[in-house]
C-alpha cells in the first residue's frame, strides 16, 4: 500500500485520557474504518496550551465570530493562551502535509466549524461557532478537509471526506507551502 494519510485527529479519538474529566472518547469506528490508509496525527489544543487533566469544563463565549475560550464556571478565559499556542504548533504541523482533520463534536477547542453553541452575555445560545483550535486550522489550511468524528458515519459524509484527503495526497498537499 501507498503511504498512509496523514490525518489530524482529537486525541481523545483515539483512546488517550486527555479530556477535561480525564477521560476518553475512544472511537473505534474511525480506528477500524480509517486505521489502515491514513496516519493519525493526534492533538489535544487544551492539553497542548498547558492546562491539566483534569480541568474544568470550558465552553465559547461571546460573539460567534469571535468566541472566547472560557471556563464553565470560573468564567477564566482562555481564549489568548490557546491562540498562541495554535499559532506555534499550526505553523509546526505544515510540514507534515496533513490531508484531512478529524475533529471532536462538541468540544470549546475541537469541533467543526460552526458546530457548537456560543454562550452570548445574557447567558442565552447567541448562535453557532466554531472551536478556537478547528477555526484557526481551517484559516491557516483553507483546503484540508475537517469533519467531526460522528459525521464520518454517514456513508455520503465519509466519501466526500476520504475523497478530498485521497486527492490533496496525491496533489503533493499543497498547504505545505
Amino acid at each position: 500500500m501507498a503511504d498512509p494519510i496523514p490525518v489530524l485527529i482529537s486525541a481523545c479519538l483515539l483512546g488517550e485520557k486527555v479530556r477535561y474529566d480525564g477521560g476518553h472518547k475512544l472511537d473505534r469506528f474511525l480506528l477500524e474504518n480509517f486505521g489502515k490508509i491514513v496516519r493519525w496525527v493526534p492533538i489535544c489544543p487544551e492539553v497542548g496550551c498547558g492546562l491539566s487533566v483534569p480541568r474544568e469544563p470550558m465552553v465559547l463565549k461571546g460573539d460567534p465570530a469571535s468566541a472566547m475560550l472560557v471556563g464553565a464556571n470560573s468564567g477564566t478565559d482562555h481564549t489568548e493562551r490557546m491562540m498562541r499556542w495554535a499559532k506555534v504548533r499550526l505553523r509546526e504541523l505544515k510540514s507534515i502535509g496533513l490531508c484531512g482533520y478529524v475533529c471532536k463534536k462538541n468540544s470549546p477547542s475541537c469541533s467543526g466549524i460552526g458546530r457548537i453553541d456560543v454562550i452570548g452575555d445574557s447567558g442565552a445560545v447567541s448562535g453557532p461557532g466554531s472551536g478556537i483550535f478547528t477555526k484557526a486550522f481551517v484559516e491557516r489550511f483553507p483546503h484540508v478537509p475537517v469533519e467531526e468524528e460522528g459525521r464520518l458515519r454517514d456513508p455520503a459524509v465519509r466519501e466526500s471526506f476520504l475523497e478530498k484527503a485521497f486527492s490533496l495526497h496525491r496533489s503533493g498537499t499543497p498547504d505545505r507551502k
